[in-house]
């Protein structure tokens, strides 16, 4: 059974977000005063897929109060997660309590028995959740301090308003942290615009329940991604909203001026797509083929093809694609862009005239295949655009 952490973000009610917070102290009790403990695991729980918290308030060994926190699917196999938390009775060894479930408002009653095992803990008894019983039978648990479970934690949701520039944070990847009661309202308000949302950043998480906010991950033109935070912190339960890490690796990307580019304040899309598939090209020897920019993400999609070497004798053909971003290096406009290209991701095929020969492309599920290599193309990028290359180690562009 894996163990399950709590960590911070995420969707959750008020109520919950308050008993929550009462469980959380940070200072070392005094000599003969009560002392918190925590359990951040009890194998058995919901076939291992249960992340818990149990709070136990002790004076010296005895335990005088306990909170169980329990998220778990809201069915089995399935991504939607319920809760509760339950204020559990003392008796001896047996710890018990009934409430509710947070989100389907189902019958909760809980019944366990606690016992010390050296150095561990072990836990037995059942969990009822309305027509559901979970036995438990956990050994070797160990609990945690209160600074250790709170070292544990983590607030940081990778949200920066303002960013100096976009070394850090990727130009075209939005956060935006919103309450749990507003954020099928805001989700709804998305509909229709030129953007992209991942789908498995829809599903909200235990950390998310527990935090009473979710934060979602968009996709969009950097252009369009300053507006676009201005919206999200003008709507209604937004926490907060701006840049954050995306597909931008700073050793991919190459900063120039902007002005041989740009038509008035417009980028030049074209004249930019034909000069870095010119260079790719080269570097790849094979011969442009499409070009594509994306209206819902900004990104650029070329495609270049060439006579596959992996068996001359077929004339097979070697498509290449490479994934393009371009973006002022700095938010609320600047004299330099950015350029970030993706390594190439080759495919083959048979596009001789006549009958195919129909080829199953098996190079993805090598989970330890190399990543393709371009031939020096971020360097021939450079040099074309007459660009800077980001130093790692100084932390600056050379």
């Amino acid at each position: 059974m894996r163990t399950l952490l709590f960590c911070l973000l995420g969707v959750m009610t008020a109520s919950s977000s308050s008993t929550f917070a009462d469980m959380k102290l940070s200072t070392k009790p005094a000599a003969g005063a009560d002392e918190i403990r925590y359990f951040t695991s009890i194998d058995g729980l919901m076939d291992g897929s249960a992340d818990v918290i149990l709070k136990e308030t002790r004076q010296g060994r005895t335990v005088t109060s306990a909170v169980l926190d329990l998220c778990y699917p809201a069915e089995k196999g399935s991504d939607r997660k319920d809760r509760f938390v339950a204020n559990l009775a003392v008796n001896g060894q047996t710890l018990s309590g009934t409430t509710q479930s947070l989100g389907d408002k189902l019958p909760v009653t809980v019944n366990l028995t606690r016992r010390p095992t050296g150095d561990t803990f072990e836990f037995k008894g059942r969990i009822s959740i309305g027509q559901t019983a979970t036995e438990v039978a956990s050994s070797d648990n160990s609990d945690l301090s209160e600074r250790e479970f709170e070292d544990n934690q983590s607030t940081e949701d990778g949200i920066n308003p303002a960013p100096k520039d976009f070394t850090e944070v990727s130009p075209e990847s939005i956060a935006v942290r919103v309450k749990l009661d507003a954020a099928a309202d805001f989700l709804k308000s998305l509909k229709g615009q030129d953007l992209e949302i991942s789908v498995s950043g829809l599903a909200v998480t235990c950390d998310a329940l527990r935090a009473g906010e979710q934060t979602v991950n968009i996709t969009v033109d950097p252009d369009h991604a300053a507006a676009l935070i201005a919206r999200a912190k003008a709507a209604p339960g937004v926490v907060s909203a701006g840049w954050t890490t995306g597909i931008v690796e700073m050793d991919r990307t190459i900063r120039f001026a902007a002005s041989d580019w740009r038509d008035g304040d417009k980028l030049n899309k074209d004249k930019l797509a034909a000069a870095v598939a010119n260079v790719l090209a080269k570097t790849l020897a094979a011969k442009p083929s499409a070009a594509a920019w994306d209206a819902h993400t900004g990104k650029l999609k070329l495609t270049l093809k060439r006579p596959s070497q992996i068996y001359p004798a077929l004339d097979l053909t070697d498509r290449i694609e490479v994934d393009a971003l371009v973006s002022p290096d700095k938010p609320g406009g600047s004299d330099r862009l950015m350029l970030w290209i993706s390594t190439p991701v080759v495919s083959t095929s048979d596009e001789s005239p006549g009958p195919k020969l129909n080829l199953a492309d098996d190079s993805s599920s090598d989970e330890e295949a190399d990543p393709k290599d371009d031939n020096g193309s971020v360097d021939a990028l450079a040099k074309e655009f007459r660009a800077q290359r980001w130093d790692p180690d100084k932390s600056t562009w050379k």
